[in-house]
């Protein structure tokens, strides 16, 4: 099961001057510089608004978004990466799409339901938590919801497992693991074994300081 999104909007200014001075003040007001690139066409210096960023880049990573250049056209996008310094965003790079050609990306995965090998004892392990797939960008989705709730103790959910939406193709390795159900390992006897070796251990210690 997959979720579908509501595209977000995202406004750039674009970069004329590229001194230390400016990019000092750029960061001053607020604004983060960034480049877009794209197939076909120039690399594109820009600056956008931090705390716009911010909420775009919460699905921008694997959801395409409207980004419009001031003063130029508006094109779908996607955040290629984020550099951070200390814990701050210091420049981001855009990707440009076309929405006519497949894009590849790291769709987040959010898995539904209960399975039902954890009624019994079991404990669900989730190995992925996102998966590659390939699609138009307005058939990918914003997160895909795998349901665990058949997985009994011992069961595990592969990539090949998952439904994807039409049009959305998978990429990761179809035997790729993302979840399981397994029996919590037993530690209790080994411990009781490791303080009744102990114990005995002492007691032969004790009885030779008495013989001697």
């Amino acid at each position: 099961m997959a979720a579908t999104h509501q595209t977000l909007h995202l406004d750039a200014a674009r970069r004329e001057d590229f001194t230390k001075a400016s990019l000092r003040q750029l960061r001053e007001n607020g604004r983060i510089p960034a480049v877009i690139y794209g197939a076909q066409t120039e690399s594109l210096s820009v600056h956008v608004d931090a705390k716009e960023l911010t909420r775009v880049s919460r699905t921008g990573r694997s959801e395409f978004f409207d980004l419009k250049v001031e003063g130029g056209e508006t094109f779908p996008a996607l955040i290629k990466e984020i550099q951070q310094r200390g814990g701050n965003v210091v420049h981001v790079d855009f990707l440009k799409v076309s929405k006519n050609r497949p894009i590849r990306v790291r769709v987040p995965l959010h898995f539904s339901g209960t399975a039902e090998g954890t009624k019994a004892g079991g404990v669900l392990q989730i190995q992925a938590t996102e998966l590659e797939v390939e699609g138009l960008p307005d058939d990918l989705p914003a997160t895909i919801e795998p349901d665990v709730t058949a997985l009994g103790i011992g069961d595990k959910l592969t990539a090949a497992d998952v439904s994807l939406p039409q049009g959305v193709t998978l990429i990761a390795a179809g035997d790729e693991l993302l979840a399981s159900v397994v029996l919590p390992q037993v530690i209790e006897g080994d411990t009781e074994d490791g303080d009744e070796e102990a114990e005995s251990a002492g007691a032969a210690d004790t009885e030779a300081e008495a013989k001697e």
